[in-house]
């Protein structure tokens, strides 16, 4: 069974570097074509819903996204923790227009992906030189100010491929750039994606992941000495929404869910002895149609005997359950 896994997962992987290499080179002509038409900063929007697209139908994984209304509110800066190259499939589900993703400056340097990267305005960050990283970062805050733009980043710098409902620690930069430019920050809290896709393990799973866009946090009155705590509090926020989340939905879990959701659809629901007792005494007690005065009197002794007699039968019932219970 585990070589059959195996065999699934590199296959399955075979498919998401050809989704990947599909959508870089779309990326490249959608970035020329658009940058001539003046519209530049869509196409890392388009090339990210040519990618879901292709990524769900081929692979069968979905994006559930809850509060999507809070990716409309432009300016500002997304912040999303970072797990796998599933990571990809959030962000061609939620990404807005006039949004840019940042990156490691390495993905620059990769066929197709790096070229269309670059063409679209990618703002790429080098890990090993902070300054920098500053620069190219105070650089694009005049883009997102000016031009009513957004920026997507990763606060934890890599990947936390962890197996828990857990973060690595943030990075400041985004928070510092949201300070000095008085925009909100976004947070997008994204389930744990290890049940999906899990390369130590060789998990590559159908299924949905589940995404929660928070409401807007204001930067307004935030001073530059009150950046690191601010932070620190948008990640604990973060990472609370992370646990209420847990895990994304495989598609055998969801095959569960439905089949539970099924048959309790179809089972009937059990009825208290006493309830029955009720209905029978409701029912006998229900207004009759109206009858002449000569047989009124009959009507009367009629209805006093089913009474009596469906009142004698229930409660036989009942005492019978009772003793079968304590068997």
């Amino acid at each position: 069974m585990g070589f059959i896994n195996k065999i699934k997962f590199y296959y399955k992987s075979f498919l998401s570097f050809i989704v990947v290499s599909c959508s870089s080179v779309v990326g490249v002509f959608a970035s020329i074509i658009l940058s001539i038409v003046g519209k530049k900063y869509i196409a890392q929007w388009a090339t990210a819903r040519f990618f879901y697209y292709m990524y769900r139908t081929l692979l069968g994984i979905d994006v559930k996204v809850t509060s999507p209304q809070n990716l409309e509110n432009l300016p500002c800066i997304f912040v999303s923790n970072h797990q796998s190259a599933l990571d990809i499939m959030v962000i061609g589900k939620c990404f807005p227009r006039n949004c840019t993703v940042t990156a490691k400056k390495s993905l620059k340097y990769v066929p197709f992906l790096g070229w269309y990267m670059s063409l679209s305005g990618t703002l790429f960050l080098d890990r090993k030189n902070g300054a920098s990283s500053i620069v190219a970062m105070k650089n694009s805050l005049f883009n997102v100010l000016v031009q009513k733009r957004a920026l997507w980043v990763f606060p934890e710098g890599t990947r936390c491929s962890s197996e828990q409902l857990e973060m690595l620690p943030f990075k400041k930069g985004a928070f510092h750039m949201a300070q000095q430019g008085k925009i909100p920050i976004v947070p997008v809290v994204v389930s744990n994606t290890s049940n999906l896709f899990n390369k130590k393990h060789s998990i590559f799973n159908r299924g949905n992941i589940v995404v929660k866009v928070l409401d807007p946090i204001s930067t307004q009155d935030l001073k530059s000495e009150e950046v690191a705590d601010f932070a620190n509090k948008v990640q604990e926020k973060m990472l609370k929404e992370l646990k209420e989340l847990g895990f994304c939905e495989t598609s055998a879990s969801i095959k569960r869910t439905d089949t539970t959701t099924t048959e309790a659809a179809d089972d009937p629901p059990e009825t208290d002895e006493n309830e029955e007792v009720e209905e029978v005494s409701t029912s006998n007690t229900s207004p009759e149609p109206p009858v002449s005065e000569g047989t009124e009197a009959t009507v009367v002794e009629d209805k006093v005997s089913q009474l009596k007699s469906a009142s004698e039968n229930s409660f036989s019932t009942v005492g019978n359950d009772d003793s079968d219970d304590t068997k």
